[in-house]
């Protein structure tokens, strides 16, 4: 039991690390379009991260692939400039079922790219041991909780502001992205690999 809260408690301290804010930032401009009422989709999106951020990590792991991790450490910043910039775009716009397809893609894919950019780390803390497969998972339930705590920060955060504040929701989410992005920009020069 003690291994189990080792690694569920790794996987909590990685999304929510602040002094490594990319995936809160990548999950504040995952959720910022969307409200309580949206929670299936919502759900649905950080689920499909997880999904993907555990796959990269196992095939790492498991020695299927190798990345350079300079080209990731960029990629994942340029996943959370993309995401908003999107944001930014799409705000107050009709046609949600449309991009819902390319969210969904966008967050599974994204996943794999943030888990490529851990899984250096991870494969370290886990030499030695006997099975990789189940701290892996239990790794990826501590990712799932503190997404869900993000998503649910923001998701309050936004009622809040549309309710008693009276922002309406493209305002809401063009502030928020336009902050995401504006925080990102450093991030993308800082890590460029050229």
């Amino acid at each position: 039991m003690n291994e189990f809260w080792f690694y569920f408690k790794l996987g909590l301290h990685h999304v929510l690390d602040i002094n490594a804010y990319d995936h809160i930032l990548f999950f504040i401009a995952l959720t910022v379009p969307f409200a309580f009422k949206d929670w299936r989709k919502v759900l649905w999106m950080v689920t499909l991260f997880t999904v993907g951020h555990t796959v990269s990590l196992i095939l790492s792991v498991y020695g299927v692939i190798s990345v350079n991790t300079t080209w990731v450490e960029f990629l994942i910043p340029c996943t959370i400039f993309i995401t908003a910039l999107f944001n930014v775009f799409t705000a107050g716009k009709a046609g949600k079922n449309e991009k819902k397809g390319l969210l969904f893609f966008a967050a599974l894919f994204f996943g794999l790219i943030h888990g490529l950019g851990f899984s250096h780390y991870f494969i370290q803390i886990i030499a030695g041991t006997n099975s990789k497969l189940i701290p892996l998972l239990e790794f990826a339930l501590g990712i799932e909780a503190s997404q869900a705590i993000i998503v649910l920060i923001v998701l309050i955060l936004g009622f809040i502001f549309q309710t008693i504040f009276r922002f309406n929701r493209r305002d809401w989410v063009m502030v928020i992205s336009s902050v995401v992005i504006g925080v990102v920009i450093p991030m993308l020069i800082g890590r460029y690999p050229y």
